[in-house]
């Protein structure tokens, strides 16, 4: 299974928000946490972490035709980026939402998120367990 992993603006520094909750995760540690689990599951991952909506897009696009999911950690995207939005449609990669509880996201884009209804699936949590319980999700679904 080919799984593509899109963590949008600013995750690069959920390290930040994370020592504010008590903790210390960071993009590096749930990358590493991801290709633990992807390896267990004999899947392989695709992971582009970027502030610019055009790289986005680009990496959904030209990894479209390889990739049998996705992961979509849309980040402050979540509420009007209606061109990766359209992008997530025109591409028809099952993908799970990823959303951060409010001690990682204060603004609660989640809450309000236009991928929620493109998406096969939306979770919302703590980090690591998010990320995780979206790549179940994904290979539960191929496996069906």
């Amino acid at each position: 299974m080919n799984i593509l992993i899109l963590h949008g603006p600013n995750l690069n520094l959920i390290g930040v928000r994370s020592a504010a909750a008590g903790e210390r995760i960071t993009l590096d540690k749930i990358n590493r946490a991801l290709r633990r689990q992807a390896r267990d599951v004999d899947a392989t991952l695709k992971i582009l972490q970027t502030h610019e909506m055009a790289r986005a897009i680009t990496f959904l696009q030209r990894n479209r035709n390889w990739a049998d999911g996705c992961l979509l950690a849309p980040g402050a995207w979540a509420r009007n980026s209606y061109d990766l939005l359209d992008t997530v449609q025109l591409c028809n990669v099952p993908t799970v939402g990823i959303h951060f509880s409010p001690d990682y996201d204060p603004s609660q884009h989640g809450a309000a998120s236009i991928f929620s209804e493109s998406c096969l699936a939306t979770e919302t949590g703590v980090p690591l367990d998010v990320y995780s319980a979206g790549l179940e999700k994904l290979t539960a679904l191929a496996g069906e």
